[in-house]
């Protein structure tokens, strides 16, 4: 995704299901969400291991997010072999997300041509907040 893909995706974007996301302050899964959070967007942290993280209610899977939430971007800080099974969490939900954004260092060839076949963007190996932070001035 180019860009003004990227910028359009976090302006029109309100919820982001973090998946991986930390309790602990020191861990960027953390900082990323809470970032996000201070800068508008309602967080779904997704953490099989907490119930809450920084007052949030926490959720085992994607899976598991309560009926009927819409979730507009899933973030993904897991290691690259769990991509596939959170991209087929991603695409069971309704309404599926606008994309799925995996963090630095995190890839999956074989996501990309699931995704595009969906209709859902997807984004890899970038910093959702250090792009927010360079397109949008956060």
């Amino acid at each position: 995704m180019d860009d003004e893909g990227i910028r359009q995706l976090l302006r029109e974007s309100h919820t982001v299901a973090v998946v991986g996301m930390s309790d602990k302050p020191d861990r960027d899964s953390y900082q990323v969400g809470m970032y996000l959070r201070q800068h508008g967007y309602r967080v779904l942290p997704v953490n099989p291991a907490v119930s809450e993280i920084g007052g949030l209610s926490s959720y085992p899977s994607l899976s598991s997010l309560p009926a009927g939430t819409e979730v507009d971007l899933v973030d993904v800080f897991r290691r690259s072999e769990a991509v596939p099974a959170i991209v087929e969490d991603a695409l069971a939900l309704h309404p599926r997300p606008r994309a799925v954004w995996l963090q630095l260092t995190v890839r999956s060839d074989s996501a990309r041509p699931v995704l595009e076949r969906a209709g859902v963007g997807f984004v890899e190996d970038r910093c959702i907040m250090q792009e927010h932070r360079r397109l949008l001035g956060g």
